[in-house]
């Protein structure tokens, strides 16, 4: 049965998406199935891995308002060993279509349940926000992994986001847990980069991965191209460090 990793962090700009395109790929190059499932109305993963977003007829926005079966919005093997579920703007509307629908905190854990045991992982990509969509990955998430910008205001929105894990822990899913933090962006020439590290892990009890992600400029252009950096630059920093942290989520125990 697959292990559903939600990569949500409600600050926008701290590589969420590049986790999730980098990390699927990474698991996928170690012989994981993956499933990948765009939530972000921006629909960046969808286009990182190569899609046009506004050319696709079936994504996660048809699937949720019920226009479209799982089988139907899967595009399968965008890259090795990859599935991606795709989204475009149209996903901006969702929230306004389901206002008045029963359980909609459950409707993608209900389609995601359909197929979970043909996958490794599924990795879903969440919005910038704490939205309806945000909850219903966490509704269908086993755990949730925190991108974390090495940046001054790093904590700021922690907080917020791990009240809301245990919210949806409380009220929709009981087995939800805290995946753990990954530090994204890192800068090692900077004192600030290195005092965040440190401020972080003095204030959070949760898991965090011994990786941390450079800040690289092969990562922020690979996206451009429509692959993930594994292809782009398979020897770069940015690359070695995704497949690290896939070795840590593959080998990650938990209680």
């Amino acid at each position: 049965m697959g292990r559903i990793i939600a990569i949500a962090n409600q600050k926008g700009g701290v590589g969420k998406t590049t986790t999730s395109i980098n990390l699927s790929s990474s698991l996928a190059e170690k012989g994981k199935r993956v499933l990948v499932v765009d939530t972000d109305p921006q629909g960046n993963t969808t286009s990182g891995y190569g899609l046009d977003k506004n050319e696709i007829e079936n994504t996660i926005y048809e699937l949720m308002i019920g226009e479209c079966s799982i089988e139907d919005a899967i595009k399968k093997e965008i890259y090795d060993g990859v599935d991606i579920i795709p989204s475009n703007v149209n996903l901006a509307a969702v929230e306004i279509e389901l206002i008045d629908v029963e359980e909609k905190e459950y409707i993608l854990k209900n389609e995601i349940d359909k197929v979970k045991d043909e996958y490794d992982f599924i990795i879903i990509d969440c919005p910038p926000s704490l939205s309806m969509l945000t909850v219903n990955a966490m509704t269908t998430a086993n755990t949730v992994l925190v991108p974390i910008q090495c940046e001054y205001y790093a904590l700021e929105g922690l907080s917020q986001l791990v009240h809301t894990v245990n919210l949806v822990r409380e009220r929709l899913n009981p087995e939800l847990e805290m995946e753990g933090v990954v530090f994204t962006m890192f800068d090692s020439r900077t004192n600030l980069s290195l005092q965040v590290v440190e401020n972080v892990k003095e204030h959070i009890q949760e898991n965090v991965y011994k990786t941390i992600i450079p800040r690289n400029i092969r990562l922020a252009e690979a996206p451009s191209y429509g692959i993930p950096i594994n292809s782009y630059d398979t020897k770069s920093a940015g690359a070695e460090a995704y497949r690290l942290l896939a070795d840590e989520v593959i080998n990650r125990v938990f209680d």
